[in-house]
């Protein structure tokens, strides 16, 4: 099995390049939802999942890799979960993120991150409140409460 710095390794190489709306390394991303995941009470296997939540749907790395890497099946399931298909509708999307073990509270930390205010403020207003309304929907979908203090949702631990 790939070690959480292997993984971490690995992910920042399939993104290298890669920036995120606001033309910041796209790698940050990664690590913020990584260390959300951390601190809201994931374990390794979900840790894992966060550093390659992406990966598949931006093109980073393929569905034969991540069904042949070297990660448990917990972390590839809660990837795939992560994962959106084209033109998948969001209820659809969360109904697979709460029926898979983990995949919750990974998304929780992504759309923590993703929802910083600070992020968004680099943005322009239309792109901020579209996507502020976004990220507001799918938290309500996976029954997510408000954020509150330093990106952290009401629930933590396992999903």
């Amino acid at each position: 099995m790939l070690t959480l710095a292997e993984v971490e390794a690995l992910a920042r190489a399939a993104h290298a390049g890669q920036t995120d709306k606001a033309g910041r390394p796209y790698a940050g991303h990664l690590a913020a939802v990584a260390e959300g995941v951390r601190v809201r009470g994931g374990d390794a296997e979900q840790i894992a999942a966060a550093w390659l939540h992406d990966a598949v749907e931006d093109d980073a790395l393929s569905r034969e890799w991540l069904a042949a890497a070297a990660l448990t099946e917990r972390t590839k399931a809660v990837v795939d979960a992560l994962t959106k298909r084209a033109g998948e509708e969001p209820a659809a999307y969360a109904r697979r993120i709460l029926a898979t073990p983990g995949a919750r509270l990974v998304k929780e930390a992504d759309l923590a991150h993703n929802a910083d205010p600070e992020r968004l403020a680099v943005l322009a207003e239309p792109t901020r409140s579209r996507l502020t309304e976004k990220y507001a929907r799918m938290r309500a979908l996976l029954g997510l409460g408000e954020e509150r203090d330093e990106g952290r949702g009401e629930e933590g631990g396992e999903a």
